[in-house]
């Protein structure tokens, strides 16, 4: 699978150059890069992609993520993300979607259980990322 991520180094910086109105995205982007979450969804949910469908579901759902974190409340607020292609990239429209809640909701048992195995692999993954010393302190 081909992600529509970003291609290069985004930084954030205070010159005004640029202006990001979310720079907190970056952070949520980058958990999702590092951990793997991104590439676990995708993997997760291709079986809710159609044949030629041009927007990877597990891009959907991150950007879905993003758009709540940064303050929507709606499905049409991702068009927050929409507007800053250079930091978010390719960012589905509003009817696509709609489309992939759609096809998830028929299916919401499997839909929850890809959600969810994506999730606990990424988990895992940032515990491994952390090293012994970070689940030791965690435990005590």
């Amino acid at each position: 699978m081909k992600t529509s991520a970003l291609r290069g180094k985004i930084t954030a910086s205070a010159d005004a150059a640029g202006l990001l109105s979310h720079a907190g995205a970056l952070l949520l982007l980058q958990t999702l890069r590092v951990t793997g979450l991104d590439r676990a969804l995708s993997a997760q949910l291709e079986r809710w992609r159609p044949e030629r469908a041009v927007h990877d579901p597990g891009k959907i759902v991150t950007d879905l993520a993003i758009s709540l974190a940064l303050g929507g409340d709606c499905l049409a607020d991702i068009a927050l993300l929409r507007a800053q292609p250079d930091l978010f990239g390719p960012v589905a429209s509003g009817p696509t979607v709609s489309r992939l809640i759609d096809r998830l909701a028929r299916d919401e048992a499997k839909a929850l259980k890809a959600l969810r195995a994506a999730r606990a692999q990424a988990r895992e993954r940032a515990w491994n990322l952390t090293g012994a010393s970070a689940r030791a302190a965690m435990v005590s």
